[in-house]
């Protein structure tokens, strides 16, 4: 959905690292959801991501107090920032100094307004990397689409923006979301971490929209290869956050309802690992740490979460080779 022009104090986009060395791309787009960072942005915010939307009454109040709940704000513009400087330092030691630009969907910096300092910086062509692992229309075209909106709204002159080959099973993402695993496997004991079951979660989509892309088996892969690197064979995959029209299929099984299978069996602790996430924000805090964990607690079972990716090093490595190795530039 495109984002709405709403007076901001905040400057426009955000950028790491300094112009300069070799290759095709003179900047980097990190492209994200946005989120509010202030109380009084909440309702704003969602009232844009709400509109047009088949949603029952009450919805917007409904997921305001999510946000009440956390200081009336999301951590993922934050977090978004603080991977792109990351990947600012991380390309500066392998001799590439470029500058790293943050841009929102739905939020500031929206992406227009970052498109359009990017312009204003000179700069010409970049590599923009959508910050979500798996695919589907939602998760990576519509984004694409969001920058040929903004590039078109700047009109002549706008940066091109070039992308990255799909990296859910990419052994630098593989390895960090591994680790954050491990951190939590290694705080078990002994005995607890024997009965453990991986859960690892992504954003439900509509059934339809799965069906037109490879989201669900990239979803599966990349736990696979995580439980895999972690050395911890027991896991499951399950989906979380669904919205929109309750009549319309989505992806099953609802994280609660694993949990609530894995009490029916005996389970008696759970390691949920939000893979489909590459950054904490309102949907792992409360989805998963809030209402998840209260089931959880509920059924008996000891409930443990692992931090997603964020700028641990092997991610932000796998950035840079990314921006390293460059993309096709569209024809």
């Amino acid at each position: 959905m495109r984002g709405r022009d709403a007076p901001h104090t905040e400057p426009p986009g955000v950028r790491a690292g300094a112009r300069g060395g070799a290759g095709p791309h003179d900047a980097v787009l990190l492209i994200a959801y946005g989120g509010p960072e202030r109380q009084e942005d909440v309702r704003p915010y969602l009232a844009g991501i709400l509109e047009g939307r088949r949603v029952r009454p009450g919805r917007l109040e409904e997921v305001a107090h999510h946000y009440d709940l956390f200081g009336g704000r999301s951590p993922l513009t934050a977090l978004t920032r603080r991977q792109a400087t990351a990947l600012a330092a991380a390309l500066e030691a392998h001799g590439r100094r470029i500058p790293v630009y943050v841009g929102m969907r739905n939020w500031h910096p929206y992406l227009h307004e970052t498109l359009a300092a990017m312009h204003d910086a000179g700069v010409r062509r970049a590599f923009g990397i959508v910050m979500a692992p798996h695919r589907s229309y939602a998760s990576w075209e519509q984004y694409h689409d969001n920058v040929a909106d903004a590039q078109a709204r700047i009109g002549s002159g706008a940066p091109a923006v070039d992308y990255p080959a799909p990296w859910f099973d990419h052994p630098g993402f593989i390895a960090a979301q591994a680790g954050r695993v491990c951190d939590v496997l290694r705080a078990l004991p002994d005995a607890e971490r024997a009965a453990a079951t991986l859960v690892f979660t992504a954003h439900s989509i509509p059934a339809a929209m799965a069906e037109r892309s490879r989201y669900a088996e990239e979803f599966e892969t990349s736990a696979r290869l995580v439980s895999a690197r972690a050395g911890h064979g027991t896991w499951r995959y399950a989906y979380q956050s669904r919205s929109g029209d309750p009549r319309e299929p989505w992806l099953e099984p609802d994280v609660k309802d694993v949990l609530r299978e894995l009490a029916g069996r005996g389970g008696r602790a759970a390691v949920i690992v939000p893979i489909g996430f590459v950054s904490d924000h309102i949907e792992v805090l409360y989805d998963l740490d809030t209402e998840a964990r209260d089931t959880a607690v509920r059924l008996g079972i000891a409930y443990y979460r692992a931090q997603t990716v964020m700028d641990h090093p092997a991610f932000i490595e796998m950035l840079a080779g990314l921006v390293a190795a460059g993309a096709p530039r569209p024809a």
